[in-house]
């Protein structure tokens, strides 16, 4: 099979009729092509969406207080209730298996009225009490100073942690941030640190604009007393968040005397069963990228067999005469075979190096944007195993191709091949 003969052989045959040749490696060229683009297309939409997910603790839920809609044990069913501080300490207490229950406040938003005062200008953004886990749970840098920490919760200071976007709108391009005071809702408090926010979208500037604070000292400054207005609760990486919902809302709904089947008296977000749906609708997309540039393949396929068909029928007394001679019948089986796969392969082959080739320019253009920029699309690329079960599927298509001109080729008897002209 790798004598130089066969070669010669080989290559003598695909070369006789080159255009046809050309046609019909296309196929197969294009199948492996449309299957390396698809899955790193996939790839690319997936590494996109998980980067706006980056910094995010996804074993994560969210749950704040809602008007229940069930009468029980004697109270209306349109109360409206809060969170408390010893609710925080009750979970924490209940469910082992939470990492970080991080009680929350927040006043204002940057759409509101102007809540922040530096100097002459004014401004609306939204501030929030805070915890210092709650870094570990949303996404963001510390470019200056610090984030909130446990002195600043027992002590209450009046300290704040502020966005990229606070200081574009309150301060000058020189101006040093670190070490001043803002007012809010009349109340002074010093900047110990600014932030710049990874998270990706729509609301990418608005999260620019936050102010973080002290959790004990925003209740203390805007009298807020011990009311939590939502939580953030995080899971440990051996549990799941989205198990666990079920028990904390039942432990909740107990300690407010809410009927355990009021489902509408608070309000919660699951980003873990969000970012599973993701990951799952991820997983349909590459299967239907093999699907798909699978059925493209074996067209490509379906077309060598027919040509290879087209070839042995044209070959049929130089077929007869080898039999005369003595070729065997795996010696005309191995030479059709070998025609077959060299064919596909090679032509497979020039599939992935194109697509390849695509992919580097795609790379090269999309590394070309600025960082902060809000593509969905990030690294579209494909791994070592997807190449490697390629060339598996072009073996196998190659010997597919081939198998049944092969046989029929055997099965043409010496005497009947010398005949035809």
């Amino acid at each position: 099979m790798f004598k130089k003969d066969n070669w010669d052989e080989i290559l003598q045959a695909l070369t006789a009729n080159v255009f046809r040749t050309v046609l019909t490696a296309f196929g197969v060229f294009w199948g492996i092509f449309i299957l390396v683009i698809l899955l790193a297309a996939g790839n690319g939409l997936e590494n996109g969406v998980k980067k706006g997910f980056d910094g995010i603790a996804t074993n994560t839920m969210f749950m704040w207080s809602q008007t229940t809609s069930k009468a029980y044990k004697g109270l209306p069913k349109t109360r409206r209730y809060d969170f408390r501080n010893s609710d925080v300490a009750a979970l924490k207490q209940a469910f082992p298996d939470l990492l970080y229950v991080s009680p929350r406040n927040q006043l204002g938003e940057f759409s509101g009225s102007n809540n922040v005062v530096r100097g002459t200008k004014t401004a609306a953004f939204s501030i929030y009490g805070d915890y210092p886990e709650l870094i570990k749970q949303q996404p963001m840098d510390i470019i200056k100073g610090r984030f909130i920490n446990y002195q600043d919760i027992s002590e209450r200071r009046k300290v704040v942690v502020v966005g990229e976007g606070v200081i574009k709108e309150l301060y000058q391009k020189t101006e040093e941030a670190l070490g001043t005071y803002l007012k809010i809702n009349g109340i002074n408090f010093m900047v110990v640190g600014v932030y710049h926010s990874k998270q990706q979208g729509g609301n990418a500037e608005q999260e620019q604009k936050n102010i973080f604070i002290p959790f004990t000292t925003f209740q203390q400054a805007f009298n807020y007393g011990d009311k939590v207005g939502w939580m953030a609760l995080t899971a440990k990486d051996n549990a799941s968040i989205t198990d666990l919902k079920p028990h904390i809302l039942e432990k909740i709904k107990a300690l407010h005397y809410i009927h355990p089947e009021d489902d509408r008296a608070v309000g919660k977000f699951d980003l873990y069963e969000q970012f599973s749906k993701i990951q799952s609708l991820f997983t349909i997309l590459k299967i239907i990228a093999y699907f798909v540039g699978t059925l493209v393949l074996i067209s490509g396929v379906i077309g060598i067999s027919n040509i290879m068909l087209i070839v042995v029928k044209e070959r049929t007394k130089e077929i007869g005469i080898r039999r005369a001679l003595g070729a065997t019948p795996a010696a005309i089986r191995g030479q059709i075979l070998s025609e077959s796969i060299f064919l596909t392969i090679i032509s497979g082959m020039l599939g992935i190096a194109v697509a390849t080739g695509v992919l580097a320019v795609l790379n090269m253009v999309l590394d070309s944007m600025p960082a902060d920029n809000n593509t969905m699309f990030a690294n579209p690329s494909v791994d070592l195993g997807v190449v490697f079960i390629a060339l598996l599927i072009l073996v196998g298509s190659g010997l597919l191709a081939g198998f049944i001109p092969a046989q029929i080729a055997i099965n043409v008897k010496p005497v009947d091949a010398l005949r035809t002209e």
